[in-house]
């Protein structure tokens, strides 16, 4: 059975074309995913991301046992109230999920997981959690707003009640504070600068109308994923999967190595791998340098031979070129072909993000 979010019914009188995506009944659009991705960029647009898994580690261990569950290092940290962004790995190396985790007291840390891998992310996490005097509570009555854009921060700010906005302009980023029943993050996943709300179901339907009289805009997961593609962030189950290294998506950066008795899970696979570092593949960028749509999967050439494949592909609204992401052989080239259809179209190969800070790098 299709999930709804709290929103839906919001979604379905905004005129929303709704599409199934790891399990719920998700908005693309509003009408144009175009004009949606650009006022991310310019202004500041809304996402419902309410199918994200919010789950609770509570217990004397918690920092314990995250430093076994993550590839990152949670003593990083400076304070509390401050989030990671880290990889859950396999004993493989391979990803289980790619996720943030926001340490909020010396017994209590929040992690917020993807919703297509809910399933099997609890289950791992409950896992390792049997092994430390740590509970792990997934909030199911929860809903998750994301604004994002230049004026995202100014603009929440002014639709919420003056019980939540607290110290919330003065958050930095990746940092994160409880206002009452509402947790309010800044972070994001299109590049572009806001807030992630976590707020009670029942707070969900107002605070998304405050947002709209706020000029806000509904954004639907069609503007999500070409801003994340252009701000070069990785897609769980395109990018990366079970099968797929930290250091083969370009995710190197969240393996923290030291100290080097920090046995993290994944971590022996990790440094074998690193041993014939030759052999890993190389993450690039592309940038098509003719008309065409770039997709998941089209075979990546040089010289006439495979050397790889897209893992993500689109076309971007604000280089106004197909651009993608791809998994190839190690090689310093700069140009490849990308095959489509029966026909091969020129690319460049660059480094991410195509789009920072809101312009175009390529």
């Amino acid at each position: 059975m299709v999930k709804k979010t709290v929103l839906h019914s919001v979604h379905q009188t905004s005129g929303a074309k709704m599409v199934a995506f790891g399990g719920w009944d998700m908005p693309v659009h509003y009408g144009s995913q175009m004009q949606e991705h650009n006022i991310v960029r310019q202004a500041a647009g809304m996402f419902d991301v309410s199918h994200m898994t919010v789950v609770d580690l509570r217990g004397d261990q918690v920092k314990d046992m995250l430093q076994i569950l993550l590839a990152n290092n949670v003593n990083k940290l400076k304070s509390y109230g401050q989030g990671l962004y880290s990889c859950m790995l396999n004993a493989s190396g391979g990803v289980i999920d790619d996720l943030i985790t926001y340490v909020m007291a010396a017994d209590w840390s929040r992690m917020v997981v993807n919703a297509s891998t809910r399933e099997k992310d609890l289950a791992w996490i409950r896992q390792v959690a049997h092994d430390f005097s740590v509970q792990v509570e997934e909030h199911s009555a929860l809903a998750m707003i994301a604004v994002q854009g230049p004026h995202a921060r100014e603009k929440a700010f002014a639709a919420m009640s003056s019980v939540h906005q607290a110290g919330v302009l003065e958050l930095k980023p990746f940092h994160a504070c409880l206002n009452q029943d509402w947790f309010i993050a800044r972070t994001g996943y299109t590049g572009e600068d806001g807030f992630e709300i976590i707020l009670p179901e029942a707070d969900a339907e107002p605070f998304w109308q405050a947002l709209a009289n706020a000029e806000v805009a509904p954004c639907g997961l069609g503007a999500r994923d070409t801003l994340r593609l252009e701000a070069g962030l990785n897609l769980y189950g395109s990018d990366m999967d079970e099968m797929v290294s930290p250091l083969a998506c370009g995710l190197s950066w969240t393996v923290a190595w030291e100290p080097k008795d920090r046995n993290f899970i994944g971590r022996r696979a990790l440094e074998a791998m690193q041993a014939s570092a030759a052999s890993i593949p190389r993450f690039v960028g592309l940038v098509l340098q003719e008309k065409g749509v770039m997709r998941g999967h089209q075979k990546v050439l040089i010289d006439g031979n495979v050397v790889g494949e897209l893992t993500s592909g689109s076309f971007s609204p604000t280089l106004q070129k197909a651009i993608g992401l791809a998994r190839i052989e190690n090689t310093d080239a700069t140009e490849c072909d990308i095959q489509i259809r029966h026909k091969t179209f020129k690319a460049s190969i660059v480094k991410p993000p195509f789009v920072k800070q809101g312009q175009a790098r390529y």
